[in-house]
């Protein structure tokens, strides 16, 4: 599914030109959805918080019962090299992941086999989102699901069937994501990231609670908004505490924050509050070259 026209994949100890083969039909990845990815971004030649994304695909292939064969330092210098096919004027959008190889017959080839794992990394060219990119919100009828009945503590491509419903139903009543709740009727996030809001110069979040990935992103924006002496609270928070919002806003590795302008029939400025953590987190990753 390329985006960009210019991609580069490792595959097989390598780097090669464009989006080449790297999954066979038979693949326990192909056959039974056992993959895994997460993302980066390389843009202005900085590559923000990389390390902690390369990490985490690495926990989220043990999530998903899958023996990871790659090192976070290797995978590091591996990326790293693969970024220098690439201009520092371009904006990539790193991809690292796993997927099943072969199966645990011991499980009747439902679960992955712990002696093969296919791995591969996808660079792809695609631009960040403009500094004037916003978005809107609507309800969805479908949820985020529990660790009970879903792999919620992986980022997991099994997951995203699920997401793009809610994104299809959104998009049907003429919004552009959906608000989504967990299980039991709080707010938990968007259909592709998480979500913030912002009452009376302080910031909102819904807390952690096992239903959706609290992103590395979100938790950057965080730190930095704490250490410009903001309030930022994680707590529960209701479809009505959003609607009684000043501002709010969504983030996430692709575009890192994109302001929200409607949340059904409540519209909301692009408020100071918004502008100004964009503009820490852009601050942040010219001072950390080296993340």
């Amino acid at each position: 599914m390329a985006i960009g026209q210019k991609i580069r994949t490792y595959f097989n100890g390598t780097w090669h030109d464009g989006d080449i083969p790297v999954i066979n039909a038979a693949d326990h990845g192909a056959w039974l959805g056992t993959t895994v990815f997460d993302g980066a971004r390389f843009f202005d030649g900085l590559t923000p918080d990389l390390e902690a994304h390369l990490a985490r695909v690495n926990r989220s292939a043990k999530a998903l019962m899958l023996a990871p064969t790659v090192t976070t330092q290797d995978m590091l210098a591996i990326t790293r090299e693969g970024l220098k096919g690439f201009d520092k004027s371009e904006a990539v959008y790193i991809r690292p992941m796993y997927w099943g190889v072969d199966a645990d017959m011991t499980t009747s080839a439902i679960a992955p086999s712990q002696d093969t794992t296919g791995f591969a990394i996808s660079l792809e060219a695609i631009p960040m989102a403009s500094a004037e990119s916003t978005t809107t919100l609507t309800r969805t009828r479908f949820r985020r699901p529990v660790l009970e009945s879903a792999v919620v503590n992986a980022k997991a491509g099994c997951l995203y069937p699920n997401n793009a419903r809610m994104l299809a139903e959104a998009r049907s009543k003429g919004f552009a994501n959906a608000l989504v709740a967990d299980a039991i009727g709080n707010v938990a996030e968007t259909a592709t990231s998480n979500v913030f809001m912002v009452k009376d110069g302080e910031v909102f979040t819904p807390v952690p609670n096992g239903t959706f990935l609290a992103g590395i992103t979100r938790a950057r924006h965080i730190k930095n908004m704490r250490a410009d002496g903001m309030r930022v609270h994680e707590t529960v928070l209701s479809f009505e505490d959003f609607e009684g919002a000043d501002e709010i806003f969504v983030t996430g590795n692709m575009s890192k924050i994109t302001p929200v302008t409607a949340f059904d029939d409540q519209q909301y400025q692009v408020g100071s509050t918004t502008r100004r953590v964009r503009d820490m987190y852009w601050d942040w990753a010219l001072s950390e070259p080296s993340t």
